[in-house]
């Protein structure tokens, strides 16, 4: 919680730096039984670090929300200051302003190996080797491909998300309608208001399939749609519409589903980030100053003990 604290600071931040409008505040709604691991999860770490919360039972909060349909012994807890990232937007600021800011930005090159070498790291590509004092490896569900064989106990898994378009959009809009989560006997079902015209909704770790980055399969079938259906005609009926879009992510696991982030046990010069288990995103300028921190003075203040690589 703290370190998403800071990474709010730091999204208005690149606000303001990139004059674009790139985080929604619509409120979260975290919703399930009281004893759910996600109830209890998000209620422990409101009080905690005391974030502004409610605790409404189910009718309390289809007054407030309608468009759900809940069991009576259902409860939610709304935290009014959630809401949603643009990530293409983000990414795109982002690297604007570290162009502007002298980096050198080189796509469409693929990393063969990352090695120490001399005291720092040598870094190999198809189009020939970088030397330098530190590496910074965030390379998503490809990391394990870069970092020697074994080093951390990474595995990937296949995501699937739809897009919804509602018979009554604006019951969805930002403004009346907040970025969600559910728990129920088919797991936790996420989503979203209405952005360019759908409401984005998917099964957090759907079936945990673990795949090949490479090579798994891309496409959305009808099982998993179902999947993703089942959780909206059954609490959020009004929204069960045609299907806009579909697509496949892919979460990058570590056992204790928490992030990785530190210089790899044995290799100081390789600095590891992969905010991983499919949470990752929000923290990113945060982590991004951690990782500057690492890279160029060898620590931070900012307490990340239990990111450690060497845990593993």
């Amino acid at each position: 919680v703290p370190l998403v604290r800071h990474a709010y600071a730091l999204w208005r931040d690149l606000e303001t730096a990139s004059g674009q409008k790139l985080l929604t505040v619509t409120g979260i709604a975290e919703m399930g039984l009281p004893d759910s691991a996600l109830v209890q999860g998000t209620l422990a770490s409101s009080r905690q670090h005391n974030l502004r919360h409610e605790v409404l039972d189910a009718r309390a909060l289809m007054a407030r929300y309608p468009q759900f349909h809940l069991p009576k012994d259902f409860v939610g807890v709304v935290q009014p200051d959630g809401g949603f990232l643009e990530p293409e937007k983000a990414i795109h600021a982002q690297l604007a302003l570290a162009k502007a800011a002298g980096a050198q930005i080189r796509t469409g090159e693929k990393v063969l190996a990352i090695e120490p070498h001399d005291g720092g790291v040598r870094v190999t590509t198809q189009n020939g080797t970088i030397e330098a004092g530190a590496a910074i490896v965030a390379a998503g569900a490809w990391a394990s491909s870069l970092l020697p064989k074994g080093a951390l106990p990474l595995h990937v898994t296949r995501q699937a998300l739809i897009w919804v378009k509602p018979d009554e959009p604006a019951l969805f809009a930002p403004d009346r309608f907040p970025v969600f989560m559910i728990e129920s006997a088919g797991g936790i079902h996420y989503g979203f208001p209405m952005h360019d015209g759908a409401v984005k909704v998917a099964l957090h770790h759907h079936e945990r399939e673990a795949v090949d980055p490479e090579t798994y399969d891309q496409t959305v079938s009808s099982r998993d749609e179902a999947m993703i259906r089942s959780g909206i005609g059954a609490f959020i009926p009004a929204a069960n519409g045609a299907r806009v879009a579909a697509r496949t992510c892919l979460y990058t696991m570590t056992p204790d589903e928490d992030f990785v982030i530190g210089p790899l046990p044995g290799s100081p010069g390789i600095i590891v980030a992969s905010p991983c288990s499919g949470h990752g995103f929000k923290f990113a300028p945060a982590i991004g100053e951690i990782l500057a921190d690492l890279a160029t003075g060898g620590e931070t203040p900012h307490d990340i003990g239990r990111f450690s690589p060497a845990r593993f």
